[in-house]
């Protein structure tokens, strides 16, 4: 393994352990089967920082072991795919607004981060009403907290990227 690689896959592992105590250490409970959390602010940031194939990798295994941490672990294969993928589409959204345009980089990060957390909130919708059976009703009052950790997330993520933007990995 090359020191390029090894360097980026330490930072990945940094991220996901990032991703998963951001997650776990402010939990507020919003219903009988989820809670919102800090996580998605990383989550977002490592889309940005280390691109879609690590920046997505270390969200979903860190947002994946917060929710076997925390007793959630019936919610462990969608967040993996969830969060697996609000990574990737960060990144290339955000390249694609800011490289393509005259946006700022504030805008490029809250645009991109909205389209990623809308994706957060529907994932969980389509999940909890289809495959974890708690019917429509009930994924349908989840919608509220998970807005509202997403619309956490979009501010303070977009707020730390203009922070840490000139980090280059890698």
């Amino acid at each position: 393994m090359n020191k390029n690689k090894s360097y980026k896959l330490t930072i990945s592992a940094l991220f996901a352990a990032l991703v998963c105590i951001a997650t776990m250490i402010i939990q507020i409970k919003i219903s009988e089967n989820g809670y919102i959390n800090l996580g998605d602010c990383v989550v977002l940031s490592a889309g940005w920082t280390l691109g879609p194939l690590y920046g997505g990798a270390a969200s979903a295994i860190g947002a994946m072991l917060a929710d076997i941490f925390s007793g959630y672990a019936f919610y462990a294969p969608a967040t993996f795919i969830i969060k697996g993928i609000m990574a990737p589409i960060s990144y290339f959204l955000y390249k694609l607004i800011a490289g393509k345009s005259r946006l700022s980089s504030i805008i490029a990060s809250l645009i991109s981060a909205l389209i990623s957390e809308s994706v957060m909130v529907l994932g969980y919708f389509i999940f909890e009403a289809f495959f974890l059976g708690i019917g429509v009703p009930a994924a349908i009052a989840d919608i509220p907290g998970n807005t509202i950790q997403g619309a956490a997330a979009i501010i303070l993520a977009s707020i730390i990227h203009e922070r840490l933007k000139n980090i280059k990995i890698k």
